[in-house]
């Protein structure tokens, strides 16, 4: 149709269409927010993994794999479904940070947390675990490199307070340090890292191979610095968090960015960095400033490792 000659009658139709076109289009949109925000940050996941990654001979070791509950006071939902996960009886509980999204969050923390304390856990932590999230451009991933972003000194948590808990309740931290446990019957060796988003981590390395009957590794964010650090240094498991899944994804669950250096397609699940598996968490939580999520419902993850 040729428009620059076209009477105002023929016209007419074209532009209703466009609008109408453009009006379903908002909706949609309007549509898929509403279900994010409302619904799916909502709809809490229990991903099951299995790897045999132990000697000959060893019974199951179930690892129970947290990450990034960005917990504000009275979020109900979210303890209800960390309260249920006690019910799983895991050998090993490992948090990977970013737990705290408001500054007096910590007594609610502990709350959503205390059903675990009765496990034997290990924990590192993410930038919000040290500073307060800060309304900012949700979509700025997209363009620009956000590491060693958050430092924002106006906006502290109760960072140590929080590891005090930790501690009190017998969980082992892992910040830029080693640890060997005893676990279910066997021997764990365990190498943390303190943030690399925050370019914080320094590697300890791990003990005398010879004497675990597992090495594993353990960050907030899986930077390939860090991920590649721990296959050198020889991990036999990672567990990381950090990239939300992507957070808000395309249909399938496709993430368009991971916040760090990994590669979208790999910023969820368990994935390979040099012959050894990887489990990145989708986390369980969002920035209370940015609460969505969009083909990505927030998980925890249960690790099976046999012989």
């Amino acid at each position: 149709m040729d428009l620059l000659h076209s009477s105002p009658r023929a016209v007419a139709p074209v532009l209703r269409t466009a609008a109408a076109v453009t009006a379903a289009a908002a909706g949609t949109a309007a549509g898929l927010g509403a279900w994010g925000v409302v619904v799916e940050r909502r709809r809490f996941q229990l991903r099951t993994e299995r790897l045999r990654l132990l000697p000959e001979g060893s019974a199951p070791l179930r690892i129970l794999h947290l990450s990034d509950l960005h917990v504000w006071p009275g979020q109900r939902a979210v303890r209800e479904f960390v309260h249920s996960l006690a019910a799983l009886e895991p050998d090993l509980v490992v948090d990977t940070g970013d737990n705290l999204s408001h500054p007096q969050a910590l007594p609610w923390l502990l709350e959503v947390l205390e059903p675990l304390f009765r496990f034997p856990g290990a924990y590192v932590p993410g930038s919000n675990c040290y500073f307060a999230p800060k309304l900012k451009n949700p979509f700025r991933y997209l363009w620009r490199d956000t590491s060693g972003e958050g430092r924002d000194q106006s906006a502290l948590l109760p960072t140590q307070d929080m590891h005090d808990a930790f501690d009190a309740a017998g969980w082992t931290p892992l910040i830029n340090r080693s640890a060997r446990m005893q676990v279910a019957g066997l021997t764990l060796d365990l190498s943390g890292v303190d943030d690399p988003h925050l370019g914080y981590d320094r590697h300890p390395g791990f003990g005398d191979p010879a004497a675990a009957d597992l090495r594993l590794g353990v960050a907030h964010a899986p930077y390939l610095r860090t991920l590649d650090r721990f296959v050198a240094d020889g991990a036999q498991l990672v567990l990381a968090g950090h990239t939300h899944g992507g957070q808000v994804c395309l249909p399938g669950g496709r993430a368009l960015v991971s916040n760090c250096d990994l590669e979208p397609q790999r910023c969820k699940g368990l994935i390979a960095q040099g012959g050894v598996p990887v489990n990145v968490s989708a986390g369980l939580g969002t920035s209370r400033f940015a609460p969505i999520r969009l083909f990505c419902p927030p998980e925890a993850v249960l690790l099976t490792l046999t012989d």
